[in-house]
């Protein structure tokens, strides 16, 4: 009875030892009988592996610092409010120029003539007619001679003024040509957004820097000082008005809510932004540079952080920059000469193409 019992143990042993066996057998069998599925199981997993390599590079890129943006640096002091200022900002537009002309060399000198006159007749009438050195008044009622003079010189000095004034004022409104680049500027609440109906009506929403240390002003918008290319802050944005250098340029101005006013000083341009109207005025920059302006019109709460910041460029760096936007389009060119264009570049993108398809077929043959 005894060596039965250890019988049935050693042989139940013996079978739980061989099922062991086989099941870890099966896996090693099943592979050797089918190599094509163990190949697309292995394929199947290093494709895994890759995509998680890929999510990871993905992540640190997006942790990683913003590359540098390709655009102008401002230069120190131009087209800029300088700290203890006085007077205008200097002027990179021929009306800028034209009408600091007129404020330096006109109005200035009037006024500081006048306002030295009337203080020596303050002057000269309280200590010569005062009670003590003239107690007795004079009778004398009306004396002709200055009651000509003092109507007669207010009026030359005012037509003296006008002159260039007006002039001023009618250069101003003088209407761009009928070929002149047209930009459309809208003011938001607290953005501005620009549009560029003459190249292909891409549109660009301009929004100021956050400030370091500050609360956020702009969600999803950079710090400033973050680029080399940034100006002054609480001035600088992430994307500029980008203009064409010494052409004329029809700025239409409108607004989508309330009503904003578009000023850069430097460039002596300001114009209000009316829900529901265009106004239009025509500006010419002079010299290529990035010139600062801000909103001028009282529009809510964040009206302080509405600034605006223009990239003056040559015409054939605009072009450039035109057609790395999406739909641009350069202004002024016909179809066949935009043709032409198009095919050039695809001539220039063919070797290049040539080339990575031969790479790539190289690397398959490796």
């Amino acid at each position: 009875m005894i060596f039965g019992k250890h019988a049935r143990a050693a042989s139940r042993s013996l079978l739980a030892l061989g099922m062991g066996l086989a099941l870890f057998a099966a896996p090693q069998a099943a592979t050797a009988a089918n190599p094509a599925a163990a190949s697309a199981a292995l394929a199947e997993q290093a494709q895994v592996d890759d995509a998680a390599v890929a999510a990871e590079a993905q992540a640190s890129e997006a942790s990683a610092p913003a590359a540098p943006i390709d655009r102008m640096k401002p230069t120190e002091g131009k087209g800029m409010p300088v700290a203890k200022g006085l007077g205008l900002q200097d002027q990179y537009s021929k009306l800028g120029g034209y009408g600091a002309w007129i404020h330096d060399a006109v109005l200035m000198p009037i006024i500081t003539v006048i306002s030295l006159f009337v203080l020596f007749l303050l002057i000269w009438v309280v200590a010569r007619y005062n009670r003590r050195a003239n107690p007795v008044a004079s009778k004398t009622s009306h004396n002709t001679l200055i009651e000509v003079i003092w109507i007669l010189v207010p009026v030359l000095i005012l037509a003296g003024i006008a002159v260039p004034s007006i002039d001023l004022l009618a250069k101003q409104f003088k209407p761009a040509g009928a070929d002149a680049l047209t930009v459309k500027v809208t003011g938001n609440q607290w953005n501005w957004s620009y549009t560029y109906p003459d190249n292909g009506e891409f549109e660009l929403v301009s929004n100021m820097l956050n400030l370091p240390n500050y609360p956020t002003i702009n969600n999803g918008v950079r710090v400033v000082k973050t680029d080399p290319s940034d100006g002054p802050a609480q001035l600088e944005v992430d994307n500029r008005l980008v203009l064409p250098v010494g052409e004329p340029i029809r700025m239409q101005i409108t607004a989508s809510d309330v009503i904003h006013s578009f000023a850069v000083p430097s460039l002596w341009f300001k114009l209000d932004a009316v829900p529901g109207r265009i106004n239009e005025k025509t500006l010419q920059i002079d010299e290529p540079g990035v010139y600062y302006g801000q909103c001028s019109e009282l529009c809510g709460p964040k009206h302080g952080y509405m600034p605006i910041a223009i990239e003056a460029l040559p015409r054939d760096e605009y072009n450039a920059w035109v057609l790395k936007q999406a739909g641009g389009v350069i202004d002024g060119q016909d179809e066949a000469g935009q043709a032409a264009d198009d095919a050039a570049g695809a001539e220039a993108d063919a070797p290049a193409e040539g080339e990575a398809a031969q790479t790539e077929s190289q690397a398959n043959d490796a």
